[in-house]
Order: C-alpha cells, then sequence, then structure tokens
C-alpha cells in the first residue's frame, strides 16, 4: 500500500473518490465472476471424470474386440478390409461466449463415402461385406462409432475445462489486484489528502483569528 503522487486538491479527492467507487464495484463484479467460474469449472471437471472412464471402458472393449477379429482373420484380408473407410467425418466448431470465455461447441459431420446404385447413399457403417469377416470385427466397429461423439465430447470438455482455468486465473490476478493494491492505495491516498486538507484549514483559521486579534488590538 502507496500513497499515490497526486495535488492534494478537493477536486482531486472528489475523483480519486469516484475511481475508489469504481475499483470496489469492479472488484464485486469481479469476484463474483471468479466465483461463478470456478463453481462452473467444478461441475464440468466432474463430467469429465464421468465422461473420461465410461469412454476409457467402451476404448477397452473396442480394442479387445479389434484383438480378437485379427486372431480370428487373416491379417492381410482385415487390413484390406478396412482399407477403404465408408464415411467421411467432419468436425463442425461453434464458439459460444460463456462470461468471457470462448467455448467450442463440436459436433460431427457424416457423409457416407461410397455411393450405391441410383445416387442412393449406404447408411451401413461397414466398409466390407460379411462373407469373410467375424463378428467381433462388426461389434469393434460398431463400438467405436457409438463412442465417436462421446470422444469428441470429451475433448470439447476438456478444452473448456482448460479455458475455464485460464480465466479463472485472469480473474484471480485481477480481483487481487483490486482488492490488495488499487483500492487500499486509494483509501490511503484518499485519506492523505483529507488530512492535508484538513490542516490547511485548521492553519487557515489560525491566520485568520491571529489576524483578527491584530486588529483587535489596534483598535
Amino acid at each position: 500500500m502507496a500513497v499515490l503522487k497526486v495535488n492534494p486538491t478537493r477536486m482531486e479527492l472528489s475523483q480519486l473518490k469516484k475511481k475508489l467507487k469504481t475499483a470496489k464495484k469492479g472488484h464485486k463484479l469481479l469476484k463474483d465472476k471468479q466465483d461463478e467460474l470456478v463453481r462452473r469449472f467444478i461441475e464440468i471437471i466432474r463430467q469429465n471424470e464421468a465422461l473420461r472412464k465410461e469412454v476409457e471402458k467402451e476404448l477397452t472393449q473396442s480394442f479387445n474386440d479389434f484383438t480378437m477379429a485379427s486372431a480370428l482373420a487373416i491379417p492381410d484380408f482385415l487390413e484390406l478390409a478396412l482399407s477403404m473407410p465408408k464415411q467421411r467425418v467432419y468436425v463442425d466448431i461453434e464458439i459460444e461466449n460463456v462470461m468471457s470465455v470462448a467455448i467450442p461447441q463440436m459436433k460431427f459431420i457424416k457423409e457416407n463415402a461410397i455411393e450405391l446404385e441410383e445416387g442412393k447413399q449406404s447408411s451401413s457403417i461397414f466398409p466390407y461385406g460379411f462373407t469373410h469377416t467375424n463378428s467381433e470385427l462388426d461389434e469393434a466397429i460398431m463400438r467405436l462409432d457409438k463412442i465417436l461423439d462421446q470422444l469428441l465430447q470429451l475433448a470439447e470438455i476438456e478444452k473448456t475445462s482448460q479455458l475455464m482455468a485460464d480465466e479463472i486465473e485472469v480473474t484471480r490476478r485481477r480481483v487481487n489486484a483490486l482488492e490488495y493494491r488499487t483500492i487500499p492505495d486509494l483509501e490511503d491516498t484518499i485519506k492523505s489528502i483529507r488530512m492535508r486538507l484538513e490542516e490547511g484549514e485548521r492553519e487557515t483559521i489560525t491566520r485568520l483569528m491571529k489576524t483578527k486579534e491584530l486588529i483587535n488590538k489596534a483598535r
């Protein structure tokens, strides 16, 4: 805390009072924002933890299905069966502003890559026929297709938590700067100016009293 270098005048005192009022109002708003960000951050972390466990469980099962499918199929034929993807997948990203944080909203756009006759597209996700493949491979692909949206949701949540953590840190620094530096400095400066103005008023009154006394004696 320190007294700011300003002229000890009533005009400067009035301006500092306005700055102090604005600083206190800004501190309250930033503190409320920080508290709300922390609350939402905790909720997102809990969602992230629950979703991550679910995704990891499904991925583990899918990898197990692929392992079993690889053991039951001819390696070269398995590689050939998966070499021509049936779908193209794009990511559409929109930005939502949440308490000054640019939160990404992501979703997959899936398009069939193989057209059938008469211009129709297949709704099947399997890029192979079922004659020389096994059910374990089908299960693995269906499971991966099912959790694809969850993987994107997990990425969205983790990015959101990172952005919110950064905003919380920035807001915390601003709150601390106002609380422990700006506001105390303004209060000390206002107090110092008041004391100097009061001291000047007392000196003025003393001089007036002495002047009046001298006038009375002269009479």
